[in-house]
């Protein structure tokens, strides 16, 4: 395989640094962004081999994020992983089951990280 470049986008930089280091001990080449803001400018900077993206972030979230990617032609066949609390967090957020179900991303991480489960998922997806 290529070395394949993955950007990691989470507002929890100990989180991003530890995917991080974990992706580039398996080869690839780790882009960092701390929120969907930055993320988005990243993506746009230089094309991602698949997106790491947590869904609950400042000034962009990874839900919206996303769905933007999905619905342009140049990003749309990026994989996209998605990464998330959300689904103990239902209760005391906006965010929903439905949010989730609305976008194409194409597998979803449950926080906290199992990150021999998440290289299985990013080695199929690549």
């Amino acid at each position: 395989m290529d070395k394949k470049y993955i950007l990691v986008v989470d507002d929890d930089p100990d989180l991003v640094e530890t995917l991080a280091m974990m992706l580039e001990s398996k080869g690839c080449e780790v882009g960092r962004a701390y929120d969907g803001i930055e993320g988005e400018e990243s993506i746009k900077e230089r094309r991602p081999d698949l997106v790491i993206l947590d869904i609950m972030m400042p000034r962009k979230d990874g839900y919206v994020l996303c769905a933007e990617m999905k619905a342009d032609e140049k990003t749309m066949d990026i994989p996209v992983v998605l990464l998330t609390a959300v689904g103990e967090a239902v209760p005391t957020t906006s965010y929903t089951h439905a949010d989730g179900m609305a976008t194409e991303a194409d597998d979803y991480i449950a926080k906290p990280i199992d990150t021999e489960g998440l290289w299985e998922v990013v080695s199929a997806l690549l």
